[in-house]
């Protein structure tokens, strides 16, 4: 049956219709002959899918502490990475061997109980994995697979995706990336599998299209994401995955692309990595910056030669657990740049989500740069650390962020309890002030009221005064400058409370620190730093090497400066980080 209703009177009826169209290989053969880099995706490509093929079938594993958290989102991310690699290979080699696995993985994952509906991330995943399956291996299936696939979607996604949207899911309309991931998995679902069920293939498409601009709105206005680098990539994918999907098998996406700050979102991934190749790592991030086909995407999307040159300029090999289909993605949407490449502003504020970045260069390893978080506590996987920050210079960071801990916590995900009783989510596990050792308040906002970009310096400031109320605070200033021709580092806080609090000012590192006084001097890897406390005059460096207990992630080879002030009500402290000449 051929679907008949208004949203699918542009469906491209045959198979394959998701991402890939026919044809589109001829496209990808010409540049594996002709350009070095895709010759280079086509071999990590080939080497995953090798690897794919010794490795047994996915198993259904639930893993998780809490029966209310229990999911199986490894195994679908298994199986779409699988299915991406072998089902690419198949359609550029026409080799069986490719098919005839990609099959089985599609077979065996369709016979699960369920997608676990419960963790509803891992139903979309799966959903987008059998989609692409399905479409792309459709010719190398019998009629009895193609038939138990079916199937599958129709109870296992079709009927899962009918009651969530009907019970109001909290995912559906939320503004983060479990929309995105959602209902983009919804779409390559419903669209991949649109003619078994037309009428509740279309209304799939359509709930998914209605809600997914409730996410995409954070993108506004200039392409930032408060959730951090790494969940701006996962929902990069997605968004990825339902614009090219809804293009390919309808001729368009609705007018999505047209929403403000998607346009720009490439250059916010680009000002969350530093020169180390490492990401500026707020909230619950990874700290390597992975390699992103999404830029790929981007770049011929919205024109701009200069996404598709971060993407290639990045040294991160493919690894087979890489986002999903990585080497896949890389192929389908990397075009040569044809044009000159538009640079990057060296300084960048983002307003609504209260971040700043600034660099001395761009594509040079030794380049300094800092990350500066004002932000919103109450921001999805925020942590309680408005005022952060951390540094890159001479080939290293030196300021670091101690990043996500394991999200099978008890209470990881309690933003009113458990949460921030681990270290690294609390206020004391960031580079800011820590107020009479508590936290900062859960719920309070850091708006960057003043941003300046010269060529010889720039700064921010940043309000943090919400932050600290459970302590008294009347006025907390955090400044950040990259100064002295952008080759250091100025911190200035300004505290003034309503009674005498103590105050202790912190920077984690994993550089070796030999104290001095009101001087640090700071190492790693042959290269040197020096901490100066500029202010106040009484204050000294102390060091705390920081161990945490399991069931926390280990951290090794990290510790903490600190200054540490007795009971204040009105302060300055200002310290100053800069090569050791």
């Amino acid at each position: 049956m051929t679907p008949s209703h208004p949203l699918f009177d542009t469906l491209h009826t045959a198979h394959p219709r998701l991402i890939l169209l026919p044809g589109g290989e001829e496209r990808i053969h010409g540049l594996i002959l002709t350009d070095p880099m895709a010759q280079r995706y086509y071999a990590h490509l080939v080497m995953d899918g090798e690897q794919i093929l010794k490795k047994p079938l996915s198993e259904r594993v639930l893993v998780g502490r809490e029966p209310t958290y229990m999911y199986m989102l490894q195994t679908s991310r298994e199986v779409l990475d699988r299915i991406y690699t072998l089902g690419l290979l198949y359609r550029l080699t026409c080799e069986r061997r490719w098919a005839v696995r990609a099959i089985a993985e599609l077979l065996n994952a369709a016979r699960f109980v369920d997608w676990n509906p419960a963790h509803w991330l891992d139903t979309a995943e799966m959903m987008h994995a059998q989609a692409i399956g399905y479409d792309w291996l459709y010719d190398a299936m019998t009629q009895a697979q193609r038939d138990e696939l079916v199937q599958a979607m129709l109870v296992h996604g079709f009927d899962e995706s009918e009651k969530a949207y009907q019970t109001g899911a909290w995912w559906a309309k939320n503004s983060f990336n479990w929309n995105t991931v959602c209902n983009s998995g919804i779409i390559a679902g419903a669209l991949g599998f649109a003619e078994h069920a037309p009428a509740r293939a279309e209304a799939l498409v359509e709930q998914a299209l209605d809600n997914m601009p409730y996410a995409l709105a954070s993108f506004a206005p200039d392409g930032a994401w408060a959730e951090g680098p790494a969940y701006w990539g996962y929902a990069m994918r997605y968004t990825q995955t339902a614009f090219a999907c809804l293009t390919s098998a309808l001729g368009g996406d609705f007018s999505l692309g047209k929403l403000p700050g998607l346009a720009e979102a490439g250059w916010f991934r680009m000002q969350g990595v530093g020169p180390t190749g490492l990401y500026f790592n707020f909230a619950d991030a990874s700290l390597d910056a992975t390699f992103e086909p999404a830029l790929f995407w981007l770049g011929r999307r919205y024109h701009t030669p200069a996404f598709t040159q971060a993407a290639l300029d990045s040294d991160r090999p493919i690894e087979l657990d890489a986002p999903f289909g990585a080497a896949a993605r890389a192929l389908i949407f990397y075009d040569p740049i044809p044009t000159p490449v538009e640079k990057a502003t060296l300084d960048a504020h983002y307003q609504k989500a209260h971040l700043a970045f600034f660099r001395s260069a761009w594509n040079d390893a030794n380049a300094f740069y800092v990350g500066f978080k004002g932000g919103d506590n109450q921001a999805n996987h925020s942590h309680l650390d408005l005022g952060t920050f951390v540094m890159d210079g001479l080939g290293e960071r030196w300021a670091i962020d101690l990043g996500r801990d394991d999200y099978t916590l008890p209470g990881y995900w309690e933003t009113r309890g458990r949460r921030w009783g681990y270290f690294r989510l609390a206020t004391a596990g960031h580079n800011t002030l820590v107020l009479d050792g508590l936290n900062q308040d859960p719920t309070a906002e850091a708006p960057i009221i003043d941003f300046g970009s010269q060529p010889e310096r720039a700064y921010a400031v940043a309000d943090l005064t919400a932050g600290y109320a459970p302590a008294g605070a009347v006025r907390v200033l955090r400044g950040i400058e990259l100064g002295e021709n952008r080759r250091s580092l100025l911190v200035t806080d300004q505290v003034e409370t309503d009674h005498p609090v103590k105050v202790t000012w912190q920077m984690f590192t994993q550089a070796a620190v030999e104290l001095h006084g009101r001087s640090a001097l700071l190492s790693q890897n042959g290269k040197s730093m020096r901490l100066e406390l500029l202010a106040p005059a009484d204050g000294v460096f102390t060091t705390v090497e920081i161990q945490l207990d399991p069931p926390q992630l280990p951290l090794e080879n990290t510790r903490c400066i600190q200054v540490k002030l007795g009971l204040v009500m009105e302060t300055e402290i200002q310290v100053r980080l800069r090569p050791e000449k």
